[in-house]
């Protein structure tokens, strides 16, 4: 199901072992991350900076709490064309609220100008375990350099929803996690 439209939702199936893409075909350098909220309110970001793949870990991040782990980092300076980043989520844990999957320009973040999403193609999906597939348009607007583009809704354990967000915003440099929250609670 393709969720085109800011606020649509759909409920999804199994979500043991599901996926998460970021896919382009320009020579840009944009970052698929997730930006995890547990029950308690506890939260914090999942990237390709610290994830297992970047550390030479192994996959010690699917084995515990999130659950999940980013397999490379794509288009790094501007390069290649057919990009895809991907994301493992092991399970989704029942201590998981919410999962934000978030997309940034990461020059532009760095610089502090507007993404490059208009003139390229991103696409975000999400592959649950059954196999089927759920699509969410990137909407950005025009100035923004980091996009939250959907929400898995996991409040209701048993019962997790896929929610476009299309929720945009502009940073110069990227610091800190709080700064993705900001956007996220915009």
């Amino acid at each position: 199901m393709d969720l085109v439209k800011k606020g649509t939702a759909t409920e999804i199936g199994n979500l043991d072992n599901f996926k998460v893409y970021l896919k382009w075909t320009t020579d840009n350098d944009f970052d698929l991350s997730a930006y995890w909220v547990d029950k308690s309110g506890k939260h914090g970001l999942i990237y390709f900076g610290n994830s297992d793949a970047s550390e030479g870990k192994g996959n010690e991040l699917l084995n515990g709490f999130p659950f999940m782990q980013l397999s490379g980092d794509e288009g790094v300076g501007d390069s290649g064309g057919d990009n895809e980043e991907e994301m493992i989520v092991a399970k989704l844990d029942d201590k998981i609220d919410s999962i934000y999957i978030v997309c940034w320009d990461y020059p532009r973040v760095e610089s502090g100008q507007p993404a490059r999403f208009a003139e390229s193609d991103v696409t975000v999906a999400i592959k649950d375990g059954a196999g089927k597939q759920h699509s969410v348009k990137l909407d950005s607007g025009d100035m923004a350099n980091v996009c939250v583009v959907a929400q898995i809704d996991n409040s209701n354990v048993g019962k997790p929803k896929l929610i476009n967000t299309s929720k945009a915003g502009t940073l110069k440099g990227l610091s800190n996690s709080s700064q993705i929250w900001n956007i996220i609670q915009s």
